[in-house]
């Protein structure tokens, strides 16, 4: 079953933040993620507060997704993570569907 991490971003350094990114996205590649939502315009319907930029990564089970996150590949990016930008993430488990 599918699981996904959803990202709620704020930059705090333009240059950190990209350096951030590109080592991120190598990384969920190599363990089968895939980007679903990086950062589009978000509109606010109900609740609140304002949305920042929303990233949404599909992983084929969250068994890969977890691995992905404890791995020596994404380690790196988490050693920026701190200075490039503040964040909530939150793991998804999908569902099954008929």
């Amino acid at each position: 079953m599918a699981a996904y991490v959803i990202s709620e971003v704020e930059a705090r350094d333009p240059a950190a933040f990209e350096a951030y990114r590109a080592l991120a996205a190598k990384s969920i590649a190599q363990y089968g993620g895939r980007y679903l939502v990086r950062g589009g315009e978000a509109e606010l319907l109900e609740g609140g507060p304002a949305p920042k930029a929303i990233v949404i990564v599909e992983f084929p089970t969250m068994a890969r997704l977890k691995e992905w996150y404890a791995s020596a590949e994404y380690a790196e990016a988490l050693e920026l993570r701190a200075s490039a930008l503040q964040r909530r993430l939150l793991f998804v488990e999908g569902v099954l569907t008929p």
